[in-house]
């Protein structure tokens, strides 16, 4: 594998890192004017035509013939469809603090799948680092005053299986990669999100009688602009992204940057909101960045003194 690749591979685990930190802002202040369905009706909307543009004048090209197309379509139920489905109804019975804490597992949910499916094998301090990182979350969340209320089990397991979607998908893609690009997955999987996300508010608001209110919110610029970033940045480049990096990246080094996140939702705060930045939330994201600088580099190295006693073997 080049450096060069590997190194884009990595910029676009941080940069899909801090889009994902700002989408909650921007999820915030679009379900102001729609409802969770309608707002992932109009995200994939945009997603999925600004992919289109590019591959209606030839400037992407696709090419699924001969390939095993079932495949990516279970990636596209993985996610987005199952995780959002779930997240959403997850979070009508639990909190947004629980859903954090919850999704800071999905690394190691996924240095599991990927040990069982994809043999990858993590190193101890590679897994030592996996949690510290995990811990560093659960530290901000709970200083905050945030925990988990088990009495809320309907929302914690749909939460909790809404994480595991996530796992699923990060290694599923990163086996589908080896047949298929990253836009080719890309573009299956916004189409079917963008069909199935738009069937479902459909049917709701026909259901209610509510049709007619299904494109108001596109008369305000604030919900526009919030879409567009969701839909763009949020959606279709962290789609390319993510997938690029799982085609160079072990599924099990990808997801730990997830959680930075995290650090860049406090920033995003600070910045805009003017909400206070606590010594916890310094303490905690020093452990989210040391956990993920040690799972990516300390592999590295591990990796290198197999290679090299298999030289001098």
């Amino acid at each position: 594998m080049n450096s060069s690749g590997l190194k884009l591979a990595y910029f676009c685990a941080v940069m899909n890192a801090m889009i994902m930190g700002f989408s909650f802002l921007f999820t915030k202040i679009a379900l102001d004017f729609a409802g969770p369905m309608d707002t992932l009706t109009f995200r994939f909307a945009a997603s999925f035509a600004a992919m289109s543009i590019p591959v209606l004048l030839g400037r992407v090209r696709l090419n699924y013939r001969g390939k095993k197309l079932y495949k990516v379509l279970l990636l596209a139920i993985l996610y987005p469809l199952v995780f959002f489905t779930l997240q959403s109804y997850g979070l009508q019975h639990a909190t947004s603090s629980e859903g954090g804490i919850l999704f800071a597992f999905t690394p190691v949910l996924t240095m599991l799948l990927a040990f069982l499916f994809l043999k990858e094998t993590t190193a101890l301090l590679q897994k030592l680092s996996i949690c510290l990182s995990v811990s560093g979350v659960l530290f901000i969340f709970i200083m905050k005053g945030g925990g988990i209320d088990w009495s809320n089990m309907t929302g914690i397991v749909l939460l909790f299986l809404s994480c595991l979607a996530v796992a699923g998908y990060n290694v599923l893609a990163r086996r589908l990669l080896k047949s298929f690009s990253p836009a080719e997955i890309t573009y299956v999987m916004l189409g079917i999100a963008f069909l199935s996300f738009l069937a479902m508010s459909l049917a709701g608001h026909t259901a209610t009688g509510t049709l007619d209110q299904l494109f108001s919110p596109l008369a305000s610029g604030t919900f526009i602009v919030s879409i567009l970033y969701l839909g763009i940045l949020s959606t279709l480049i962290t789609a390319l992204s993510s997938n690029y990096a799982l085609s160079r990246i072990e599924a099990s080094k990808m997801s730990v940057f997830s959680n930075l996140s995290t650090i860049v939702s406090i920033a995003a705060g600070a910045l805009l909101l003017g909400e206070e930045v606590s010594i916890y939330h310094i303490i905690g994201s020093a452990l989210i960045i040391a956990g993920v600088m040690g799972t990516n580099l300390l592999g590295k190295k591990s990796e290198r003194r197999v290679s090299n006693r298999a030289k001098t073997g």
